[in-house]
């Protein structure tokens, strides 16, 4: 299995994020992952211009690294996002590269894969962003496993818990898992069908003003009216 990690942290990876992070890589790479680190530094992925360009062309006018990302994540099997809390929400950086993603949303083409999040924070309050996170992964089609997070209030040296560790390794193990075994759990499959039946309806709508999704619809979904 390859993973693509998404790292979303302006400390890169000297930072807390990246640091539970390792622990959820060293639990895939246990069981046979390979993994790619991205690290969005806040110059290779440009905010989106909302020009409409994506879901007319399928191509960005935009000159930065985002291209070679999307590519980066067609070509592997899973996805671990990583991003601390800023303000109760995600880093900006994570947050550009999602805005980015809007002709992937669409068009569901990450679909197929597996993904999970991991989210650090100084005070707390990260499960809404963990399930932020995890709602960003499946309308692209990735279908979420779970998530991990960190307050570091919690821990005053900064070393996390072997708890902590132990829960991050296993759920990384618990990635490369579901993947070899081609998991399914009732809910995210229902939610999945009820996003994709609402992204056919809007392709079918707004076909003349988006081509390029609508033929893509038509080629990887089978679309027809």
């Amino acid at each position: 299995m390859k993973i693509v990690c998404i790292l979303g942290s302006p400390h890169g990876v000297q930072g807390n994020t990246y640091r539970l992070t390792s622990h959820v890589l060293e639990g895939a790479v246990a069981r046979g992952a390979a993994i790619e680190l991205v690290h969005l530094d806040g110059s290779n992925v440009k905010p989106c211009l909302g020009c409409d360009s994506c879901h007319q062309t399928g191509n960005c006018p935009q000159k930065d690294k985002f291209p070679a990302i999307h590519q980066t994540i067609q070509d592997a099997d899973g996805v671990i996002l990583a991003s601390p809390n800023y303000i109760f929400n995600v880093s900006a950086q994570m947050k550009t590269f999602m805005d980015r993603c809007s002709g992937i949303i669409h068009c569901l083409s990450f679909e197929g894969k597996y993904g999970l999040s991991v989210v650090t924070s100084g005070g707390g309050e990260d499960e809404s962003i963990i399930e932020y996170m995890s709602r960003f992964l499946l309308v692209t089609g990735i279908r979420p496993v779970g998530g991990i997070h960190a307050t570091m209030a919690s821990f005053p040296d900064g070393k996390f818990s072997e708890q902590l560790i132990a829960q991050a390794r296993d759920l990384g193990s618990h990635l490369v898992q579901y993947w070899e075994e081609g998991g399914t759990d009732p809910e995210t499959e229902q939610a999945l069908a009820a996003f994709r039946d609402r992204m056919r309806q809007l392709i079918i709508w707004r076909q003349q003003d988006w081509p390029y999704e609508y033929s893509y619809w038509q080629e990887h979904h089978g679309l027809s009216q």
